[in-house]
């Protein structure tokens, strides 16, 4: 599994290990590497093709979960985001014919692959305009999938994830909508929203992310490409005001200006992975924001720790630049 560090990795490979399958975990080591005890874990970064290359041995699926850039930060430096994602993933998938790997999982992104979307909810089969350079990274990853399978009989499929949230998310990165406003709120700090809120995403929980990850790994038919979301929008200003009635008080919000990165309404519709996969969201929104609120409760030291560093050491590369 290549991202077993992160957010999305953290929770696949604690699934799967509970099931009793054999894990392999590559990428940076995250904050709660206690959470891996039971998984095999190889720190290393998707461009080491020699490390990429040992961790794929003898793997049968290989799940694809690393990106290192964010929809604005891909946009600062497109060239990076080339470098760092688009050029390591291609490399990827020449190693994984070598080592006679079956299938790549491929996690996309809903959120960003159908750009200014005019169906809403929007399906597989709508066009394809992402407005960031990170849309068009991952949509250029899963153009190069089909590729290898049509040229090289390397099997793959892709889940268009929606806006993922829960227990091990930490917006470290400035991703992640739910875990960026509970930071704020745990620590007292102004939450940054930007534009006015009625931006609307489609928000999921991440067990049932999982869900479909463990189910797409093994399906036989001929789909490749599934939307994975709650099929239902929710504006920012709805999202604020449903924590701010589980947290029973106010938040302190700093209200920014919009930005062109993100579109006005995304949703998706999830009737493919419905009728295909046999896949349905379980948690309802409310649900899954208890569960998460619950988890930072219990990590907040933690997490203080790791975004303090994150802080000095962010502080530190820009005075040597």
């Amino acid at each position: 599994m290549l991202g077993g560090g992160g957010f999305l990795g953290i929770n696949l490979c604690r699934r799967l290990a509970a099931a009793g399958h054999r894990i392999l975990a590559f990428g940076h080591r995250g904050l709660f590497s206690e959470a891996l005890t039971s998984v095999e874990f190889r720190e290393g970064d998707l461009a080491d093709r020699t490390a990429v290359a040992n961790a794929l041995r003898g793997a049968d699926v290989v799940f694809h979960l690393v990106h290192s850039t964010v929809p604005y930060s891909a946009n600062l430096n497109i060239t990076r985001d080339v470098q760092e994602n688009l050029l390591p993933s291609l490399a990827l998938l020449d190693l994984a014919r070598e080592a006679e790997v079956r299938r790549v999982v491929f996690v996309s992104s809903g959120g960003t692959i159908y750009g200014r979307a005019v169906q809403i909810p929007t399906e597989e089969i709508a066009p394809t305009e992402p407005v960031t350079a990170y849309g068009i990274s991952k949509l250029a990853i899963e153009k190069y999938l089909a590729l290898y399978e049509l040229h090289h009989a390397l099997e793959y499929r892709v889940l268009r994830v929606a806006n993922p949230f829960g227990p091990f998310q930490i917006a470290l990165k400035k991703q992640g909508l739910i875990a960026a406003i509970l930071f704020g709120a745990m620590c007292a700090r102004p939450i940054e929203v930007w534009g006015d809120g009625s931006v609307v995403r489609d928000f999921i929980f991440v067990d049932d992310v999982i869900d479909a990850l463990e189910l797409v790994a093994v399906h036989t038919g001929d789909e490749r490409i599934f939307n994975i979301g709650s099929g239902v929008g929710r504006s920012v200003r709805d999202v604020l005001i449903s924590i701010e009635q589980l947290l029973d008080r106010k938040l302190d919000i700093a209200w920014k200006g919009s930005r062109a990165v993100d579109v006005p309404v995304s949703a998706l519709c999830v009737k493919r992975a419905r009728e295909k996969l046999g896949w349905i969201p379980k948690t309802s929104f409310e649900a899954g924001i208890a569960q998460t609120i619950a988890w930072w409760r219990c990590n907040i030291d933690s997490v203080m720790r790791t975004y303090l560093a994150n802080e000095l050491q962010r502080k530190a590369a820009n005075y040597v630049d």
